[in-house]
């Protein structure tokens, strides 16, 4: 029976009493909702990013970047690429853009990451300061070896939610890469080529020692004749003068360049050039093109750049000079 409430008691009557308490207890059931784990990034150009869900609208100024989205399975979160974009096939019909137009164009695009390379950064920046006051996230990344490169891919991964699919490539990356290593391994120092690696014709450029085009070779099983290049500044490419290079002619047994975008170079450019009849490696006729997506692009497609040279150095079958 309840009893009356009788004011100055100091006691609520039962009735009360109950629904504090289940109020109470409801209450401490009720957790309270955990916050988001947020990961932070710093990106090439220094810029620190809170992450605290994966970026749904992107557009990528950037071919490896467009190129690794794509290999985690994320095609459907380019909503944008860059006009150089040209790998993989399923995502060339995107809208491109390009860090030389109006902001107003990305902005009207409404993403919500821009992922650019430190190039842009540094020759852009108030173009990308105003997509930063507009509220897009904007993240510099390019790794310049391969143990960057895999940090790479993990932010990458962070970045669009496919962490798993991230270190599932470098394990890829990693378990095709032993096979080639245990191959090499088999193989004596002294039966391994020595090979001149050119980035750049026109400027007597080849790959800086630590950069990826450099590693690409030696782990092939090459021996890099250029492996005190100079780099120049903090690029993958390095300087290799001319004369330095004929001055070694006689020990290269291959003469390889990269070709694309960056050296649109052929065998008969090289072949012809003036003085590279010095070189044992153009005398014979073992003068090679790699598609430059295949040894500088930090991407699954370097281990295939690494399988093509490998096959080059250590098949005793004469190939014709040419593109691998």
């Amino acid at each position: 029976m309840l009893q009356p409430f009788q004011s100055g008691s100091g006691k609520l009557p039962g009735i009360i009493v109950g629904l504090v308490l289940l109020v109470f207890f409801l209450a401490a059931a009720v957790k309270t909702p955990a916050a988001e784990p947020v990961t932070v990034i710093l990106d090439a150009h220094g810029n620190r990013i809170e992450v605290k869900k994966p970026f749904t609208r992107i557009i990528s100024l950037y071919s490896a970047h467009t190129e690794n989205i794509c290999s985690f399975g994320a095609a459907e979160l380019l909503v944008g690429i860059s006009t150089s974009d040209d790998y993989p096939e399923e995502i060339l019909d995107r809208t491109r853009f390009s860090y030389r137009e109006d902001p107003e164009k990305f902005i009207a695009y409404t993403p919500d990451l821009v992922l650019v390379r430190p190039m842009i950064e540094r020759s852009y920046p108030q173009f990308l300061e105003k997509l930063r006051r507009s509220g897009i996230t904007v993240i510099s990344l390019q790794p310049n070896s391969v143990s960057e490169m895999f940090d790479y891919w993990r932010t990458l991964g962070v970045l669009t939610g496919k962490v798993q699919a991230a270190n599932d490539m470098i394990t890829d990356f990693q378990n095709r890469l032993q096979h080639i290593k245990d191959s090499v391994l088999a193989i004596d120092d002294t039966d391994r080529p020595l090979v001149y690696f050119e980035s750049i014709h026109t400027k007597s450029k080849t790959f800086a020692p630590e950069s990826i085009g450099a590693y690409v070779l030696e782990q092939a099983g090459g021996r890099n004749v250029a492996s005190d290049a100079v780099q120049v500044r903090k690029t993958n490419i390095a300087y290799f003068g001319k004369e330095q290079l004929l001055s070694n002619g006689e020990e290269v047994d291959f003469f390889l360049a990269q070709v694309g975008r960056m050296n649109p170079v052929s065998v008969d450019t090289i072949t012809s050039e003036p003085g590279f009849d010095a070189i044992k490696a153009v005398r014979e006729k073992k003068v090679y093109l790699i598609e430059e997506q295949l040894v500088s692009r930090p991407t699954l497609r370097i281990i295939t750049g690494i399988e093509k040279l490998h096959n080059l150095f250590f098949n005793t079958t004469a190939r014709e000079p040419g593109l691998l």
